[in-house]
């Protein structure tokens, strides 16, 4: 469930002009990290009025990718000095836990307990989390130039799903596990712009690039599931898909000022109450007048309006939202390219437009007090003092064959050689990484 969007700047395939800045929210929504052209920070997301800066490092600028493994201390960073290696680091202890390069530029890293993903324009690395062992390079995939793809989170289910062609919506759903394709959506029929996983991994959220259909299908039989509009006015780019963390809604951003949730209910009456109701009379009447009728406009008449909505105060600005319990109550999150941070109250019964709870600066110039919707000013914590320099690493080449170099993982100690994380730590069960004394699983592998 992560997600993610360029704070500034812009990428093209060549990499000659790389974008410098991220925002993305971590697979639970716990924690935000935000890539800059200094450096990148890590936000915990537990209090609305109250926003912690757990860490902030400035040794690694221009970072356009920074992944966080849940709340754990594992972070991963690509910079745009080096848009072809992957850093791996333990950031409580500031050491690099290990680098890997790649033939070309990385697009996007994905996370989960038993999968790292790393997406190239025209290839895809799995490695094993919990030693980095690397798994499978499946090569010459559809040309994929802004990496888009999404790796669910579920510990039982470990999919990926990404583009299986450049000029359609095609999905290719990819078992991480047993390292095997499992199925093909054909999920719309212009490019794809968005994907994401429930929580649960039974879901799979799709929006193209003309962004006026948001699709949801099931996981497990390729169907179409939900379709929502969120307008036919214009042409759209949706900038981010997210479920809430139960599965029963879903927002999606876009470059327009408007940010929609979608609630994932049957909203039509049982075979029982519609037999017994005048309604059955239409309903047959339509069934059997959609057959002519063109099926933009039939497909308009089946979908259903967003539950909830958010109205921003800007539009053409690049941001990303996701939905989250925060303090035990459900709210929206919207970061922008701009450095705010909005925090939203979710009505689930009535829906509606929602209500601004909180704003937070978390980049760029301080906020004027007089723009904060409390009187009080907006709190960020920040950490006493930096931790420890990263352990230096020998460079890598930019290009051939994939290289490596890795220590083994400690939560205690940082980066040890020798050591092997027990087994129980990555069992096939859930695995906690709320707790600051639990660590990721990784273990030891010597290259």
């Amino acid at each position: 469930m992560e997600k993610t969007v360029a704070a500034a700047g812009s990428a093209g395939p060549d990499g000659s002009m790389f974008r410098s800045g991220c925002l993305v929210f971590n697979q639970d929504s716990t924690s935000l990290a935000v890539g800059t052209s200094s450096g990148y920070k890590l936000f915990s997301l537990t209090m609305v009025e109250k926003l912690d800066c757990i860490h902030e490092s400035v040794e690694i600028p221009d970072a356009y990718i920074v992944e966080r493994l849940f709340s754990s201390s594992l972070v991963v960073v690509v910079s745009a000095a080096a848009p072809e290696r992957m850093h791996i680091y333990h950031f409580k202890k500031g050491t690099e836990i290990c680098n890997y390069s790649y033939p070309n530029n990385i697009l996007a890293i994905k996370l989960n307990r038993q999968r790292l993903v790393v997406c190239l324009e025209e290839s895809i690395y799995i490695h094993n989390i919990k030693d980095l062992k690397l798994l499978k390079k499946l090569l010459s995939t559809p040309s994929n130039p802004s990496g888009l793809c999404a790796l669910s989170i579920s510990p039982s289910i470990s999919y990926l799903a990404y583009p299986g062609s450049s000029t359609t919506g095609e999905i290719i759903m990819y078992d991480t596990k047993s390292l095997t394709v499992v199925s093909m959506i054909p999920a719309h029929d212009s490019p794809l712009a968005a994907l994401t996983f429930s929580a649960s991994a039974t879901k799979l959220a799709t929006a193209s690039e003309r962004g006026t259909v948001i699709r949801v299908f099931s996981v497990s039989e390729g169907s179409r599931l939900y379709e929502f509009r969120r307008g036919m006015k214009r042409y759209v780019s949706i900038s981010s898909l997210a479920f809430s963390p139960e599965g029963l809604f879903l927002c999606a951003s876009s470059n327009t000022e408007t940010v929609h949730i979608f609630k994932l209910e049957q909203l039509r009456p049982s075979a029982e109450e519609q037999a017994a109701s005048w309604t059955s009379y239409v309903g047959k009447m339509f069934s059997a007048a959609s057959s002519y009728l063109p099926a933009q406009v039939t497909d308009m008449m089946s979908q259903d309006r967003a539950f909830a909505t958010v109205h921003l105060l800007t539009s053409g600005q690049s941001n990303v939202c996701t939905l989250a319990m925060i303090q035990k109550l459900p709210r929206l999150l919207v970061a922008m390219a701009d450095g705010q941070l909005y925090i939203y109250n979710v009505d689930p019964v009535e829906g509606g437009e929602c209500l601004l709870a909180h704003k937070h600066r978390i980049f760029g110039a301080d906020d004027d007090q007089s723009e904060d919707t409390n009187p009080e000013r907006s709190e960020i914590t920040t950490p006493a003092q930096l931790p420890p320099s990263y352990a230096e690493t020998a460079a890598l080449p930019g290009s051939g064959p994939i290289t490596a170099t890795l220590t083994g993982y400690s939560e205690d100690g940082g980066a040890k050689y020798g050591e092997v994380i027990p087994e129980h730590e990555f069992a096939a069960g859930p695995v906690s990484l709320d707790d600051e004394n639990e660590f990721p699983p990784v273990s030891i592998q010597k290259c």
